[in-house]
């Protein structure tokens, strides 16, 4: 099926629908989309809502809520992308001031990036993360959160300075381990002096 089946005003309902549904976490109602697509009337939008649920774009569950055919979700999904900051350098090796400016927006597909979760871009530098498949000029995927599992690669702030290392937290400290050929590269020790901006989640070739 393809969206150019479609008439405008059902595109347009259709993609609320399904941006409301796979995004959003909700099933819109009548009137949500009556007020969306500007119309005065209920009865209007129910039955732009029922020619497309007949053509079997849309469907209803056992409670009576929309849903979106399974194919055409998995099919928007990978169609799909977002615009993900590149936010600048970060070390691999020995920590340096993190670069905030924002370099430039890469679209990235949404089969990679999940909805409900931030995300930004950093360019590795150095080597200290070279055996974990991180290389120099890398781009990095990070999502942002504050926590880390043992052995997740981890982009951590130490007194305002951004490193990529491997987590591990053992005993009551962190640790934050280069894997480098380099054997100058040597583990981080670290209390309440740091913070995690996120967890990295893929690594991309430098394609800017």
């Amino acid at each position: 099926m393809s969206q150019k089946e479609l008439k405008e005003k059902e595109l347009e309902a259709f993609r609320f629908i399904r941006n409301a549904i796979v995004h959003e976490g909700f099933s819109p109602s009548v009137r949500d989309l009556r007020d969306e697509l500007g119309y005065k009337s209920p009865r209007s939008a129910l039955l732009l809502l029922n020619s497309l649920i007949n053509r079997g774009w849309i469907q209803r569950n056992s409670q009576g809520d929309l849903q979106v055919r399974k194919d055409l979700e998995e099919q928007e999904d990978h169609a799909r992308t977002v615009e993900v900051p590149l936010v600048g350098l970060v070390s691999c090796g020995s920590p340096i001031l993190a670069e905030e400016n924002v370099e430039a927006y890469i679209p990235v597909s949404r089969s990679i990036v999940s909805s409900g979760n931030g995300y930004f871009l950093l360019r590795a530098s150095g080597d200290s993360m070279n055996q974990a498949g991180i290389q120099d000029g890398d781009i990095l995927l990070v999502r942002q959160q504050n926590h880390a599992s043992n052995g997740e690669k981890v982009v951590a702030l130490i007194d305002d300075a951004a490193t990529v290392k491997e987590f591990t937290k053992e005993n009551g400290f962190v640790v934050l381990k280069p894997r480098s050929s380099n054997k100058e590269h040597k583990p981080i020790i670290v209390s309440d002096n740091f913070s995690i901006q996120g967890v990295i989640v893929a690594t991309l070739p430098d394609l800017t």
